[in-house]
């Protein structure tokens, strides 16, 4: 079974194979973790994240889908990008999106054989997903994707509200 472990912290700082961007779809910068990441990986990442968008149908990354570059200056192998759902009333498929995004991130993890990968909690600030809800999906996703190759994740909140949301989602899944 997967280590979990729950923090609160920086995900740009954390020594593991990949962390995950809540990204937009333009997968270009943005704000919040996305423009943290941005800013601290540098115009390398940049530059990457460019010519990735180049190749992609309308010059822009699909909600729920994982795309993978390079990490320029922080201290992990790659950054998996992948834009997370804006949500509307939770009947538009915002669940299923969300889950898509942490599935496709932890497929992106496997088929280059990381074995410790970093999520923040996505699509819960400004595309208004409610916090308790993306954490259960979030939980529920890593619980039962197949990992091999990945033997770690933490979900990196960025206060211990979040933190605390997070550990009682994952809390309450042990217990069913």
């Amino acid at each position: 079974m997967v280590e979990v472990e729950i923090i609160t912290g920086d995900i740009t700082t954390l020594k593991v194979d990949a962390i995950v961007n809540a990204a937009n779809c333009g997968l270009l910068g943005g704000g919040g973790v996305d423009g943290a990441i941005h800013a601290a990986a540098g115009k390398a990442l940049f530059d990457e994240c460019w010519q990735l968008v180049q190749g992609l149908p309308n010059g822009r990354g699909e909600t729920g889908q994982a795309y993978a570059t390079g990490a320029g200056r922080l201290p992990c192998r790659f950054v998996f990008h992948t834009p997370g759902p804006v949500y509307v009333d939770g009947h538009h498929g915002e669940a299923k999106l969300l889950a898509a995004c942490y599935a496709n991130s932890l497929r992106l993890a496997e088929e280059r054989q990381c074995k410790s990968i970093a999520f923040p909690c996505i699509s819960t600030g400004v595309y208004g997903y409610p916090k308790a809800e993306a954490a259960t999906v979030a939980c529920t996703t890593v619980m039962q994707f197949p990992c091999h190759a990945v033997e770690k994740v933490i979900f990196c909140c960025f206060s211990q509200g979040d933190t605390a949301i997070v550990k009682r989602a994952w809390e309450a899944l042990q217990t069913k």
